[in-house]
């Protein structure tokens, strides 16, 4: 794990409800691919719905995470690719089950017309700084 500072509102910028501003720390760059529902066989999960999605997703950085000898304590930036910004509150329910709200890293929500397969709701990629 890495020692990393979270801001979540600097001098002058309104403060963030659901993630930090700015996070900072030394160590091993990890990026990990945006992430989709897709179990180990690469069959969907959850389809139509965005919670059984979400689930997946954040399992699915979990396990890249891990290959990388980094977990969710050691994001520094999730990046949220929504075709319906509705489906932000299923995000945010299952990055609850991974980071607690004190640990909140910088965040992008983007909509985009669709995603690499129309039954996609959402990807997400994660970066991370693990100690050296």
């Amino acid at each position: 794990m890495s020692d990393l500072t979270r801001i979540a509102a600097p001098a002058g910028v309104a403060p963030a409800a659901q993630y930090s501003h700015v996070v900072l720390g030394t160590g091993r760059f990890v990026a990990v691919s945006g992430q989709l529902a897709l179990d180990e066989d690469g069959t969907l999960v959850g389809e139509g719905d965005a919670v059984a999605q979400a689930r997946q997703v954040f399992e699915n950085l979990r396990r890249c995470l891990s290959a990388a000898g980094a977990g969710f304590d050691d994001v520094v930036k999730l990046t949220f690719f929504v075709t319906d910004m509705a489906h932000m509150s299923a995000i945010r329910a299952a990055r609850a089950e991974h980071i607690p709200d004190d640990r909140l890293p910088a965040a992008s929500a983007v909509q985009v017309a669709s995603l690499v397969r129309p039954e996609f709701l959402m990807e997400i990629e994660a970066l991370a700084v693990v100690a050296p």
